[in-house]
């Protein structure tokens, strides 16, 4: 993979993966795609099983021309799509919420929830768009909520010398975020992370003191 590229969308399918992949190229946007197992978060890892996802990874600087070009070529689609297209029985509402949470929905949805509600007389200038985007980037940025539990959980098995504390640990003082716009930001808070740290370093001594016992009582028997 170059360097520099981070993931822009996942899919379960690789025809999604390929089919965006297509558009990348029409646009002469580098991208690569990467075929890999399921992002497996230790703080839900037990008992999950992994699955195999297809990550289409782009530079980092594209992510806001890529989100406009998607948008742009959707426009020409919107057009065409039946009547009984399932966003055609929002509320002006839930399709206000499809535009200000546009990274939770396709390209398409925002392009046409932005018609519906433009033909229902309620337009949104480009210049609102610009600045819900910008309140939503705002939004996301912010960590996520404390992580009480699972720090507690990390130090049990930390001292307990289980290889789960690490990861526990690693996983809360490293994990970050991608942002819409390419930007990536810690997704939790600093406290978090120091607990994680913490955690890391006190379960590697702990992991290491055991293998040091365990080949020194080994040594000894022989």
């Amino acid at each position: 993979m170059e360097p520099g590229f981070i993931t822009y969308q996942k899919f379960d399918d690789p025809v999604l993966a390929n089919e965006l992949a297509e558009q990348l190229d029409k646009h002469h946007i580098k991208y690569y795609v990467a075929e890999e197992s399921q992002t497996v978060n230790p703080l839900f890892a037990l008992n999950k099983e992994i699955s195999i996802e297809y990550s289409v990874k782009i530079n980092a600087n594209d992510f806001e021309q890529v989100n406009q070009l998607l948008k742009d070529d959707e426009s020409e689609d919107v057009t065409e799509v039946a009547k009984d297209y399932y966003l055609f029985s929002f509320t002006d509402d839930e399709l206000m919420e499809v535009i200000t949470k546009a990274d939770e929905w396709s390209a398409f949805d925002f392009v046409l929830a932005r018609k519906i509600l433009t033909e229902r007389g309620k337009e949104i200038s480009d210049q609102a768009i610009s600045a819900i985007n910008d309140k939503r980037i705002e939004e996301l940025k912010a960590p996520d909520p404390p992580q009480t539990f699972w720090i507690i959980i990390g130090y049990f098995f930390a001292f307990l010398g289980g290889v789960l504390g690490v990861f526990i640990g690693w996983h809360l003082m490293t994990y970050k975020k991608t942002l819409p716009d390419g930007e990536r930001v810690f997704g939790y808070n600093e406290k978090d992370r120091k607990q994680g740290k913490r955690i890391f370093y006190i379960a590697i001594a702990v992991v290491a003191l055991c293998i040091i016992i365990r080949l020194t009582v080994a040594f000894n028997n022989d």
